[in-house]
């Protein structure tokens, strides 16, 4: 019988260069992986592989030099430890997601989180090509939210309580927008600058200003044979079930128009950018 290389493929098996021999993608959401999964990959990697693993860009695992012939194993041992193989091809990838507020004393959301419910939400669904979600907590961007089909990076819209205020001005100094300015013992926050990084209010001694976490979502990113940053087309969303109808939007956009084998930012061009605004903005605007 002729091997499935497609089916494999879509299991997350890639072919090497060796005859018969694959690269074992795992499913990896939101860069965690407990240490019962781990001792499954590494128990996987010396039996079945040569003994190391390969770290992906996308914060995923591969166990090269995988058999043919021991797939069947290696999908059973990996399964005792909760591991399991990822996918491939045209379908929506891996979420990968900073440590997010759970953690990082500058995250604005709680990226893990988001990422395993954009992951149950989303993960191997069947696409026109392959479609790449992250999730980085706040301005620093250390996922490079703008590099994704579609990218979502946290914030907070923040907001001056007068009453608590001691005019020290340490959030006008630690500002990088100039968003923030103090005058005659009242402080301004400037919505055209700000960028929703949270700084004035994280650095508050006081707790003078009252936040609210969300997002800003950017659409069509692209890094590899084009590049392309993906951009921004909503305001700031402050709740999940919009954020979710916005997601459910920009993916009915992409299969109802992408060509076979036509990444988002190409559909994009085609049909034109107020096309899919239209569509976003009507995701947008139900939650009114």
């Amino acid at each position: 019988m002729a091997t499935d290389y497609a089916t494999l493929k879509k299991g997350g098996f890639m072919r090497q260069k060796q005859k018969d021999h694959f690269s074992l993608r795992l499913s990896v959401v939101g860069g965690q992986v407990d240490a019962k999964q781990l001792a499954a990959i590494t128990e996987v990697a010396d039996k079945f592989g040569h003994g190391y693993i390969h770290l992906t860009s996308r914060q995923g695992i591969e166990i090269p030099f995988i058999r043919l012939e021991d797939i069947d194993e290696v999908k059973a041992a990996l399964a005792e430890g909760g591991a399991k193989p990822g996918v491939c091809g045209p379908r929506v990838r891996t979420i990968t997601a900073c440590q997010g507020s759970e953690v990082c004393p500058n995250g604005c959301i709680e990226t893990e989180k988001l990422a395993r419910e954009l992951n149950d939400r989303y993960f191997g669904q069947e696409l026109p090509h392959k479609f790449k979600f992250g999730v980085t907590g706040c301005q620093n961007n250390c996922l490079k939210a703008e590099e994704n089909d579609l990218g979502v990076k946290g914030g907070v819209q923040v907001s001056w309580q007068e009453d608590k205020c001691i005019q020290c001005g340490v959030c006008e100094k630690v500002c990088r927008e100039g968003a923030v300015t103090i005058a005659d013992g009242k402080v301004t926050v400037d919505q055209d600058k700000c960028n929703y990084c949270g700084r004035c209010a994280f650095s508050c001694p006081t707790d003078a200003y009252d936040t609210t976490p969300g997002y800003l979502v950017s659409f069509g990113g692209l890094f590899g044979n084009h590049i392309n940053k993906g951009e921004e087309m909503l305001p700031f969303i402050t709740d999940k079930e919009t954020l979710f109808k916005i997601c459910d939007a920009a993916l009915s956009f992409f299969k109802e128009n992408a060509n076979a084998g036509e990444r988002f930012k190409f559909t994009i061009d085609r049909i034109g950018k107020e096309k899919l605004q239209e569509k976003l903005n009507e995701a947008y605007d139900k939650k009114r």
